[in-house]
């Protein structure tokens, strides 16, 4: 049992060293903000090659945690800029869970608009250790349209938490 949560802590600090650094060296790459930038978002799409801000698009991010009674606790939001094929990540951390997910928009040449939700929970359950799961799922959907992603799956117990992250396709506009 020792040996499990060993390696599980482990490749939690593996993949989170990992993932970090990919931003990092993105962030140094591709994503370097001008000064006079208001926003991180402006910035980013500022940056982007200029033949693919026509196909530019915002992900509309909303999670939020909400408990018995249907109370949100916590909740956040976000726009983030990207284009097509391009992860925008998401990462909640709490005392004793760790939930990672990685959108990727895609549109066709036909128009059609798919998101695939990759997510990765690691959660410290008192008295049976660390878990961990995965999932990955390719979703259709269109501009405006609200997906509802829920990482620790369907509630099954009222007094339970849980974790929702609503999600929505957008074109990128100027501002």
């Amino acid at each position: 049992m020792l040996r499990l949560y060993l390696l599980g802590c482990i490749l939690l600090s593996i993949s989170t060293a990992i993932i970090m650094a990919q931003e990092e060296l993105h962030e140094e790459l591709h994503l370097a903000s001008p000064p006079e930038s208001s926003s991180p978002g402006e910035a980013n799409m500022q940056n982007i090659i200029p033949r693919f801000q026509g196909r530019a698009v915002v992900l509309e991010i909303h999670a939020r945690i909400v408990e018995q009674d249907q109370v949100v606790v916590w909740n956040e939001s976000h726009r983030k800029p990207t284009i097509p094929g391009r992860p925008v990540g998401l990462r909640l951390v709490g005392a004793n869970i760790v939930v990672a997910v990685q959108l990727t928009p895609y549109i066709r040449r036909n128009a059609q608009k798919f998101l695939v939700a990759q997510g990765q929970i690691w959660m410290d359950i008192p008295n049976e250790g660390l878990r961990y799961h995965t999932s990955m799922q390719t979703i259709p959907l269109e501009f405006g349209e609200v997906i509802y992603f829920f990482p620790l799956g369907p509630l099954v117990d009222e007094n339970a938490a849980s974790i929702e992250i609503m999600i929505s396709l957008h074109p990128y506009e100027e501002p």
